[in-house]
């Protein structure tokens, strides 16, 4: 198999150093980048070829994400593959189109250059997507184009004449289904050509140098012509469902259902995974304690350790059903009709449709939510987005809205099986972040923020089948990075805790909880959120939630599991509890915090910015720490007053 370009692989430092590729004869890593527009299926391509044996960093000195994974092929050859950023040309908008262009022409110290490239083009959108294999050919790689879902071109009534295609570009080219599998076997030994090639690259072919975007266009119009393509015609089912999804009016009432039914399943499909991880949680402390040699180390790993962590880990389920959702409707293509019917919203309150998609990616997590606007070339429009992003309930407050709602809300329902009290609870928490971010949008897009419309402008794919293994990656990956800060940072705050919990030891005995170094910070900060209806205990979990907010969650499990034991809390104190508690965390907290306090402590978190990874990143970001001193501020002060409103206002019709 023959290559058109070649070019002398360069070393370097690599941008991951718990992934180091292996090395060609003279000491130089074998990388092979993957490039192509979005929504291409480079993504899919991707975790096909590398499947769990990959990871995720950022570049070095900037906040771009890239993903480095290995590829095993045939008699034993080892290839490193990495993803790069998404883009429609090298002509650089945004900081992640800038480092795919750095790194393609080998321009990042830090970074090796490329030893090849294997570009991904969306077969069934050729015209738009063939503008870029200009400038990748010309680089002077080995490139490999992939035309991607050859079977919907197929289906769809297209074609296109790959031979004719090569010998235009004087390149390998060839026709896969990154999502089924198929043409796979080229890609294979494209990839394992350049394993046993690095020493002798052969001649390179020269393209025509085609140094703007019309150029480019043109070029491919014209190779579009010669290699008799036939763009497909749009599928019917597209078509039939974009004139009910995108319906002014139907549109935005059936994104609404669908909200509501991911927020019901949420809560009657993981109930029973939490039950079981909660009752396997208990026991398992509970043989602890009778297997354990009576001793502060016992006491550490079963009421610190293992109450607090497991406090925390129960509401795993959970997460992973609201990822499994959103891949579902991101894979599906609906999520990019639901931009499309947002921007009509966000238009109204000084933003645009781009804002909608760092927004959605907040719902996971705000720090790649902050880092996603580099799609938005408009400064203004970006640090209104940013200013706004954390308002998006993040799955780090899933488990803190879980734990209240479970102990202070009636499982009621409200719309038969379709919609329940809780369930309702939590949507409205959702939307509650939501309104709220546009409105302060409207407010600094009017003030300080203040810039001229913009035209919005997005690719709509067709509809497809989400596959399995895409969506399995995705909820694996999601558990690892959950997971990993159960291990480390609750960890460590539930040890901490323990231990600010038992000192300072008085007659080589342990204070009780209150008069402990924990009471101490909590009794020094209660005076100024007692006006909210928190208590000293609270208070503890609301500082140690600043690491993150799902902490205060393995904090009050730490705290109440030093305080009671399992046991002691009576089948009496739970049957007397609104939300009917299901175990010993829901119920002592129960009896700790009125309904009313409950209610403002869910606001509170709705609002607050407890997450220094979050402010951290908007630091990296904004290029200093004047805008996350201010987004921290205001949302305090936002978090604060809304708090102390919904505490009064609940107080007064709960009396």
């Amino acid at each position: 198999m023959s290559d058109c370009h070649g070019g002398t692989p360069r070393a370097g430092l690599l941008p991951n150093p718990s992934i180091r590729p292996p090395s060609a004869p003279h000491d130089r890593p074998i990388i092979v980048a993957i490039v192509g527009p979005p929504n291409s299926g480079k993504s899919t391509l991707f975790n096909r070829l590398t499947g769990l044996r990959q990871k995720v960093a950022n570049f070095p000195g900037v906040t771009v994400e890239h993903r480095m994974g290995k590829a095993k092929l045939k008699d034993n050859h080892e290839v490193f593959l990495v993803d790069l950023p998404g883009v429609y040309s090298l002509h650089p908008r945004a900081e992640d189109e800038q480092v795919t262009h750095d790194v393609l022409k080998g321009l990042r110290p830090d970074f090796p250059k490329p030893d090849a490239v294997v570009l991904i083009l969306d077969s069934t959108n050729l015209g738009r997507h063939l503008v870029l294999a200009a400038p990748i050919l010309d680089l002077g790689l080995p490139t490999l184009v992939l035309l991607n879902m050859a079977d919907d071109l197929a289906a769809r009534g297209g074609k296109v004449d790959i031979t004719a295609l090569q010998d235009e570009l004087n390149c390998n080219v060839a026709l896969i289904s990154a999502a089924k599998g198929t043409g796979i076997d080229r890609i294979q030994q494209f990839l394992i050509g350049t394993a046993v090639r690095l020493n002798s690259p052969p001649p390179r072919i020269e393209l025509p140098v085609l140094h703007d975007v019309p150029k480019c266009r043109q070029w491919a119009a014209t190779l579009g012509k010669r290699a008799s393509y036939r763009a497909p015609a749009p599928p019917l089912w597209t078509r039939r469902l974009d004139s009910v999804f995108l319906h002014p009016v139907a549109g935005p009432l059936i994104f609404l259902a669908v909200v509501m039914a991911v927020f019901q399943s949420i809560f009657s499909w993981a109930k029973p995974v939490m039950d079981g991880l909660q009752d396997a949680v208990a026991s398992s402390g509970v043989w602890f304690t009778h297997v354990l040699p009576d001793s502060p180390w016992r006491s550490l790993l079963v009421d610190g350790v293992w109450k607090g962590v497991g406090s925390v880990v129960v509401f795993l389920p959970q997460i992973l059903l609201l990822f499994l959702f959103i891949g579902i409707l991101e894979d599906s293509g609906y999520l990019a009709r639901a931009a499309l019917i947002a921007d009509r919203t966000m238009a109204k309150f000084g933003l645009q449709g781009k804002s909608f998609i760092p927004l959605l990616s907040a719902y996971a997590c705000a720090v790649p939510a902050v880092m996603a606007t580099r799609v938005i070339e408009n400064k203004r429009d970006r640090l209104a987005t940013i200013m706004i992003a954390p308002l998006m309930t993040c799955s780090a407050r899933l488990p803190v809205y879980t734990l209240l709602i479970a102990a202070f809300i009636p499982n009621r329902k409200l719309l038969g099986d379709f919609l329940s009290l809780p369930a309702a609870i939590m949507l409205g928490l959702y939307i509650l972040g939501f309104l709220t971010a546009v409105v302060i949008a409207r407010v600094l897009k009017s003030s300080i923020l203040k810039s001229r419309d913009t035209n919005f402008i997005l690719e709509m794919p067709p509809y497809r089948w989400p596959t399995v293994r895409s969506l399995s990656l995705r909820l694996v990956d999601r558990a690892k990075v959950f997971l990993h800060r159960a291990g480390t940072v609750i960890l460590l705050v539930a040890i901490c805790i323990w231990v600010l919990a038992h000192l300072p030891l008085h007659n080589g005995h342990a204070p009780d909880l209150e008069h402990s170094l924990a009471g101490s910070i909590g009794k020094t900060i209660e005076p100024a959120i007692k006006p909210l209806g928190f208590n000293w205990k609270i208070g503890i979990g609301l500082i140690t939630s600043l690491a993150a907010r799902e902490v205060i969650v393995g904090t009050l499990g730490t705290i109440y599991g030093v305080e009671i034991d399992e046991p002691a809390v009576s089948s009496a104190a739970k049957t007397q509890a609104i939300g009917e508690p299901s175990h010993g965390l829901e119920a002592a907290i129960h009896q700790d915090l009125s309904t009313a306090g409950a209610i403002a402590l869910l606001v509170f978190f709705a609002y607050a910015l407890q997450c220094f990874s979050t402010l951290a990143v908007v630091k990296r970001e904004t290029g200093g720490w004047r805008w996350p001193l201010f987004q921290f501020s205001y949302m305090l002060a936002l978090a604060y007053s809304g708090s102390w409103l919904a505490f009064h206002i609940a107080s007064y019709f709960l009396h």
